[in-house]
């Protein structure tokens, strides 16, 4: 294994596995922290996916240390922890706790900082993070449930999670390449600063940056900074060519989405394909029980499954989030919406679905949990950081697309099961 990373959502993760299978690496994503002696063979990498991202601040450090841990064991020779390309967190964490345990664990002192993904228009210049042509405090994400984003500096955002401190690596040292990017970040070290933020705005940084933390024990950041990961194994003869990383099987059944995100990027999605396919809404607020909801669900779909690709949607715009939370609060809220999509799609298998959408990171994890995954081997992307996976686990064998909310174009649904049909 040369990769050994960990991610604090399911999403976040598969976003990770297809970036590293896009650079030629046999990648195998694996649900929760693995148990002792499982094993993940033939991988060049392996990503360990938690939900941790808004998990207590202990258990996600716990959860994380046990994944590093089983990391190490496996032989990894470098580590990576992966976040939202958006920083989803709070002033208490949960990624500067994290990323603390880790660099302490593994006794390397430092790590650069980087959730940049131009693909995606998430850029970072002079510490800020934009989404699009919007700073991260004016893009949605200040309205987001659980981690709402209301600071754009990420050297201010990470300051305030961490217990070291925080330098940056601007644009115009970026922009001079691996060298400078190396310099920059051995100097702040030697400053005795903790974490770098690391400027991005082109893949051409991020591939330079990747090659500059070459040595480094520790990288941390969305998937986007480990585009240039592959290249340093290739170049140090770690990593031989493979004829396709993503190849999965076929595999039969009925299609679904199934959808908790409320992000703008999820919501149009569904607008969009109201036109094309059955949708079905749920309404948490007028039946706040995920069992009422799980049954209404999966009464209306049980007539139309096996036709075309069914959709169901527990996604709100922020007035009805926000009505939810206050008559719930925001936990409770959270898991309602988690529970009653985690049923379903449990109950969608049961009536003979193997294809499966599921939007959203925190359903993501829900979905997984309830289906008993235990592993998803990486395929081709539909969109950029959303790949098939082949999911394998205590049930029957899925094809499930895993997107974070804010992923995919207007016609992903669509998309994704036309790139089945090839």
């Amino acid at each position: 294994m040369l990769l050994g990373a960990i991610a604090d959502d399911f999403t976040g993760a598969t976003d990770l596995c297809s970036m590293l299978v896009r650079g030629g690496m046999r990648t195998v994503q694996l649900i929760g922290v693995p148990l002792p002696g499982q094993m993940a063979s033939d991988a060049d990498a392996v990503v360990v996916a938690l939900k941790s991202r808004t998990a207590p601040v202990r258990q996600a450090i716990d959860e994380s240390l046990s994944a590093l841990k089983w990391l190490q064991a496996a032989g990894a020779r470098q580590y990576f922890f992966k976040y939202c390309s958006t920083f989803d967190s709070t002033d208490q964490g949960n990624i500067g706790p994290v990323a603390d345990a880790l660099i302490a664990a593994l006794g390397c002192g430092f790590a650069l900082a980087c959730p940049a993904f131009p693909t995606n228009a998430r850029t970072v210049y002079q510490g800020h993070l934009f989404v699009g042509g919007n700073l991260l405090n004016e893009s949605g994400m200040e309205n987001h449930p659980l981690t709402p984003m209301t600071d754009a500096n990420l050297v201010r955002v990470l300051s305030r999670q961490t217990e070291g401190t925080v330098g940056l690596v601007p644009f115009v040292t970026v922009d001079q390449g691996a060298h400078a990017i190396r310099d920059a970040m051995t100097q702040l070290k030697e400053r005795g600063r903790r974490y770098a933020i690391v400027d991005a705005i082109t893949d051409t940084h991020l591939i330079s940056i990747g090659e500059a933390a070459e040595s480094h024990a520790l990288i941390t950041g969305g998937s986007g900074v480990a585009m240039g990961l592959p290249g340093n194994y290739r170049k140090a003869g770690l990593l031989s060519e493979t004829i396709d990383p993503g190849a999965l099987p076929k595999l039969e059944g009925a299609c679904a989405v199934v959808a908790g995100s409320c992000s703008r990027a999820t919501l149009a999605q569904l607008g969009y394909v109201r036109a094309h396919l059955p949708v079905f809404e749920l309404d948490a607020l007028g039946t706040p029980d995920p069992a009422a909801l799980s049954d209404a669900a999966l009464t209306w779909a049980s007539g139309k499954i096996g036709d075309k690709p069914v959709v169901i949607a527990a996604s709100a715009p922020p007035e009805k989030v926000a009505a939810l939370q206050s008559r719930l609060g925001r936990e409770q809220a959270g898991v309602l919406v988690e529970d009653a999509v985690a049923r379903i799609a449990e109950g969608l298998v049961a009536r003979g679905v193997r294809k499966i959408v599921v939007a959203g990171g925190e359903t993501s994890g829900a979905v997984v949990g309830r289906l008993g995954v235990h592993s998803l081997r990486i395929g081709a992307e539909i969109d950029p950081g959303v790949p098939w996976t082949l999911a394998e686990g205590s049930g029957p064998s899925l094809m499930l697309a895993l997107k974070s909310g804010n992923f995919g174009a207007t016609d992903f649904f669509l998309k994704a099961f036309r790139a089945l049909e090839g």
